[in-house]
């Protein structure tokens, strides 16, 4: 079955997506973990299928895959660099002292690896690793810098490091004054997003709670006042309804993203935590009973 999707998708598309869960630290080629996604959302859409209705069964299918393919991974990545991003500051001041201290660079690398820095202990590991095998120091960080280069701080402070090294810079002063960059980085990232804490909560309350119960009440009114042939319409006029939901959260969420983060990827997690919140609010307003 992988040499089927190894015919029909683009080389070129494959080796982008090995790379992406590569990032995310999964350990399989991109057909065999595009394989265990369909294969696994073949099996829960059969496990709902024996209790409830072909829809369900085939909406289980269609979400569980990209949630297999796509979002697991990208979560992943999101969580390793947000972590590694927190701990490269003192990283790069356990490494500069260590060289202080009269050792190599590759050793002190390799001293690195004992320190407890969370996943950026694992990649060094996995860049000393490189090393033994008998990649040099500066091919092994490069590596290092494109398996991380969803993280712009994380790659841009490696081509910097990787620079010095090359041109033979005094790597101790070097490192400390991008720790200092970085870390003067992530402060003002934390600034901006507390400073948009209530432009995000603004969103999550309209967006998530206020905008689809309203519209959830509108929907409930419409199936009660209208009657005879037009109530054959009701659930299409619902259905357009959650859609407008859905759509709206979605496009807020991706709004979040660009105030909190400057970028619109960063508002997916986003957009999919407010159309789930969303549809359940609206879906729970049908249930409400409304008098007159």
């Amino acid at each position: 079955m992988t040499k089927i999707l190894e015919r029909i998708l683009p080389s070129k598309w494959l080796k982008r997506y090995e790379l992406f869960i590569y990032s995310a630290g999964i350990e399989f080629l991109a057909v065999e973990y595009l394989m265990i996604s369909i294969l696994m959302s073949v099996i829960l859409g059969t496990a709902v299928l024996l209790l409830l209705p072909l829809k369900y069964a085939l909406l289980t299918t269609l979400t569980v895959f990209p949630a297999m393919a796509l979002i697991y991974p990208y979560w992943r990545i999101s969580k390793r660099l947000e972590s590694m991003e927190k701990n490269l500051p003192d990283a790069f001041f356990y490494l500069a002292s260590s060289l202080r201290a009269g050792i190599s660079f590759s050793e002190a690398m390799e001293d690195l690896t004992t320190a407890k820095f969370g996943a950026l202990t694992e990649e060094f590991k996995r860049a000393v690793n490189e090393i033994k095998k008998g990649r040099s120091t500066v091919e092994a960080l490069k590596v290092m810098a494109i398996r991380n280069k969803k993280s712009p701080v994380l790659y841009r402070s490696l081509m910097i490091i990787i620079e010095a090294l090359e041109r033979g810079a005094p790597m101790s002063e070097v490192l400390v004054y991008v720790a200092n960059d970085v870390r003067e980085i992530l402060r003002i990232r934390q600034e901006r997003k507390a400073s948009t804490g209530m432009q995000m909560m603004f969103f999550i309350i309209t967006s998530g709670f206020i905008g689809p119960a309203i519209i959830g009440i509108v929907g409930k009114l419409m199936g009660q006042m209208i009657t005879g042939a037009g109530a054959a319409q009701i659930p299409t006029i619902l259905n357009i309804l959650l859609m407008f939901v859905v759509i709206q959260a979605i496009i807020s969420g991706l709004g979040i993203g660009v105030i909190r983060e400057g970028k619109f990827s960063a508002g997916i997690k986003y957009g999919i935590m407010l159309a789930v919140m969303g549809a359940a609010v609206f879906k729970g307003m049908m249930f409400v009973q409304i008098g007159f």
